[in-house]
């Protein structure tokens, strides 16, 4: 060979061939390629738990500012109790009618109370 050339090593892969290889290293790299699917897997869990919160999140907000507005217009129904409340009031006034009809009858009528 001359002084200036490379020589090339061609590898032939037979049936006599053999592999050596290092038990510890190979160990290492299937502990560090587990630990970083374990690292992955539990980042990506708690994305998407982080997502669906928000997203939980947001919608009961939406529902809320639907409920604030609704509610007091009346849109979403009202209490047992305060259809209750509704019907004594109500009773109320009508009796409170009654009695201002009659105040004014006596006060304005003014029937003749002189004794005979």
């Amino acid at each position: 060979m001359e002084e200036g050339q490379k020589v090339k090593k061609t590898g032939v892969i037979s049936a006599d061939s053999q592999i050596t290889a290092n038990v510890t290293f190979m160990l290492k790299t299937v502990a560090a390629v587990a630990t970083f699917t374990y690292g992955y897997v539990t980042i990506k869990n708690s994305i998407t738990e982080l997502e669906n919160d928000q997203i939980r999140i947001q919608n009961e907000v939406e529902m809320n500012s639907e409920f604030r507005v609704k509610w007091p217009r009346g849109e979403l129904g009202a209490l047992p109790d305060d259809a209750e409340q509704n019907m004594r009031l109500v009773h109320i006034e009508k009796t409170l009618d009654k009695i201002d009809s009659h105040i004014d009858e006596l006060r304005f009528d003014r029937p003749n109370l002189s004794p005979k």
